[in-house]
């Protein structure tokens, strides 16, 4: 099998890439390591997994952007069976400060390598990394009710598939993960190309360098163990459902093997396995007995107070479950940054 990672040097692509190359597939990873650029963060934190990679010798690395037609051409070689495109700008506050990139990187890059793809190797299935961000503030209509810690939803157990995506706010990041989304979506109505659509919630997992703008549960566990202050926004009640990134790309990988030619799915931990900010903030400190140093400030634009992924129709169509609950990725989590800690001082 030959297989082309975009975002390889990210959290989800490094993790795909390792996957499949312990698989002994042919794996090209293309990465243009500029998210410590996007967020002001030392080098070293995008250069770690694009490095930690170099011990496969069945991955081939390419340094290249995926706007540009040259460098997507050279990833995909003579061609690939399949792509995973994890590559993005993944910050939503970001998105807000830089629009114009956030849909050069998201919006038009995802266009350039899906018809990169079809014109060299249209057969090749391809995957494509969307986000809960597209429904937008539509998930706010869902009735809430106000507990000790945390908001829950009354009378669904989750957003499906069926949620709507119109007549509402996203912020610029839920706006171009759209567009990428519903080209996703086109290129198989139109070109007849195998493309599975992945509307993320929270994925998370070792190798992942969280900001306070992006990457939360990384980014809480971090400032835990060195004992850093983090800015809750909001009340910390809001709530998320949490997947651990193996098991994600165990879903693309069901995808891939599968006779489905197209679907969109909703994914993340589901109703099993969720938590507040407040109750992962809590559990952290039962793990490491460090009490966590926090303040609160406003809400963010278009924060979801709850969101949970209705994993039902990825879980029937796939055969696929989430195998890791937040606490046992927790301290997966929190050991890899322990044996780490040097590159976060």
């Amino acid at each position: 099998m030959r297989i082309l990672i975009t975002g390889g040097a990210g959290m989800v692509g490094s993790h795909a890439a390792e996957y499949y190359a312990l698989k002994g597939a042919k794996v090209t990873v293309l990465d243009n390591l500029m998210r410590s650029k996007l967020f002001g963060y030392d080098k070293r934190s995008v250069e770690y997994n694009w490095n930690y990679l170099r011990r496969y010798k069945n991955i081939r690395l390419v340094k290249g952007d995926i706007r540009k037609k040259s460098d997507v051409a050279d990833a995909l070689g003579t061609g690939v069976d399949a792509v995973i495109h994890t590559a993005g700008q993944p910050g939503v506050p970001l998105s807000v400060r830089i629009p114009l990139e956030d849909f050069s990187i998201n919006a038009f890059g995802t266009l350039n390598v899906l018809e990169c793809v079809r014109q060299k190797c249209k057969k090749a299935a391809f995957v494509y990394c969307s986000t809960n961000k597209v429904f937008g503030e539509n998930v706010d209509r869902i009735p809430l009710a106000e507990k000790k810690t945390r908001y829950t939803y009354q009378g669904v157990k989750g957003v499906n598939e069926t949620c709507s995506v119109d007549l509402t706010g996203h912020t610029p990041y839920g706006v171009s993960k759209y567009v990428g989304d519903i080209y996703a979506q086109e290129y198989h109505h139109i070109y007849g190309m195998k493309t599975g659509v992945f509307r993320m919630s929270c994925i998370y997992g070792i190798r992942q360098f969280g900001f306070e703008d992006q990457g939360w549960v990384a980014w809480f566990a971090i400032a835990n163990l060195l004992k850093k202050t983090i800015t809750v926004y909001g009340n910390g009640k809001q709530v998320r459902d949490l997947l651990y990134v193996v098991d994600l790309v165990k879903a693309f990988d069901l995808f891939l093997k599968s006779s489905i030619q197209h679907d969109v799915f909703t994914i993340g931990g589901g109703p099993e396995n969720t938590t507040s900010l407040l109750e992962y903030i809590a559990m952290l400190e039962d793990a490491t007995d460090i009490p966590m140093k926090y303040r609160f400030s406003g809400w963010r634009p278009s924060d979801q107070k709850v969101y949970i992924s209705d994993i039902a129709r990825v879980s029937k169509a796939l055969g696929w479950k989430p195998a890791v609950n937040p606490r046992r990725g927790m301290e997966f989590l929190l050991e890899w940054v322990r044996e780490n800690i040097g590159i976060f001082k």
